[in-house]
C-alpha cells in the first residue's frame, strides 16, 4: 500500500511514474531553481513499506551531477555514492531530517528534493 500511495501522490502532482521494480520508482524532473535551473534529470526513490511514516532515503539521480564522494562531508560535496539503480545513476545520502514536521506527503518530500537541487 505504501508504494501505491507514493505513486498516486506523484501522479496527482502531474508526474509520470516509472516502476523499476525492487521498490524503485523514477520520475522525470525539471530543476526549477539554482545553478542547474532548466535541466531535466531523472530522480529515483526507493519507497519502503513504512511510507508515509518514513520518507524514502536520499534521492537517486541521473545523469550524475556531483562527483562520487563517499565521505560524510556536508551537501553538496559529500555522501554521493554509486546507485543500485544502475551505473548511470548516483545516490545522494540526504536524509530528510525535518520529515516529522511535515504532513508526510510526497509534496513535502519533493520540497526537500527541490531544496537539494537549489543548493548544489
Amino acid at each position: 500500500m505504501a508504494r501505491k500511495d507514493f505513486i498516486e501522490q506523484l501522479q496527482s502532482l502531474g508526474y509520470a511514474v516509472e516502476d523499476l521494480g525492487k521498490n524503485q520508482l523514477a520520475i522525470q524532473y525539471c530543476i526549477r531553481i539554482g545553478r542547474l535551473m532548466g535541466q531535466m534529470v531523472r530522480v529515483g526513490f526507493v519507497v519502503g513499506d513504512d511510507f508515509p511514516l518514513n520518507p524514502p532515503s536520499g534521492p537517486h539521480v541521473t545523469p550524475q551531477l556531483l562527483p562520487i564522494n563517499k565521505r560524510p562531508d556536508p551537501h553538496p560535496n559529500g555522501g554521493v555514492h554509486e546507485s543500485p539503480f544502475g551505473p548511470e545513476w548516483q545516490y545522494w545520502s540526504r536524509p530528510f531530517t525535518e520529515w516529522g514536521k511535515t504532513d508526510h506527503s510526497v509534496r513535502a518530500y519533493l520540497a526537500h528534493i527541490r531544496h537539494l537541487f537549489e543548493t548544489i
